[in-house]
């Protein structure tokens, strides 16, 4: 399955549990589920990213990474698949959830000029921020639910086919044997 492919990008969860700044965890972040490639596991850990990816706030993977640990999934990949929400990705996925907001609310879209600066932001928030939000917690909701559905599934057929290959495989030996 994919674990061989996902340990070559995660980093090394020894030197992740003796790191200085992730002391204020303690204990938990020695528990072996945060580093274990599972189908439980890493299925949760998409749950946990891809919710988190729509937070619109800069400490999203300290939020998925608390989540991980509460939720004894996969650390390492709840933290990153929070990096979806970069910022080449960002605008496209937070328009399309300012988008989706104003649809469910049923208000047509305000017509906003652009402006990268907190002083134009902190003006716009107060006239989209509930259709925003809202598609935010909507978009989260269901990327984060489809990607633990697909990893599972995924996960499952995988396994089907691996016991189907195993069973090929003995009846040839068998075959050749006999």
């Amino acid at each position: 399955m994919p674990k061989k492919f996902l340990r070559k990008f995660l980093p090394d969860p020894t030197k992740i549990t003796q790191s200085k700044s992730l002391r204020i965890f303690g204990k938990f972040i020695h528990d072996p589920n945060l580093w274990h490639m599972n189908r439980k596991s890493v299925s949760m850990a998409f749950l946990v990213g891809m919710f988190f990816m729509w937070v619109p706030l800069p400490s999203q993977m300290f939020l998925a990474g608390g989540a991980a640990i509460l939720l004894r999934c996969n650390l390492p990949l709840s933290v990153a698949l929070v990096w979806i929400t970069n910022p080449v990705t960002m605008p496209a996925m937070f328009y399309s959830a300012y988008a989706l907001g104003n649809w469910m609310l049923g208000i047509p879209p305000s017509n906003i000029e652009f402006e990268a600066s907190f002083h134009w932001l902190a003006q716009q928030m107060e006239s989209i921020w509930q259709p925003f939000l809202l598609g935010c917690l909507t978009l989260g909701v269901a990327s984060s639910i489809t990607g633990f559905t697909v990893i599972r599934l995924l996960w499952r057929l995988h396994i089907i086919k691996y016991i189907k290959n195993k069973k090929i495989r003995f009846l040839n030996r068998k075959n050749q044997k006999g």
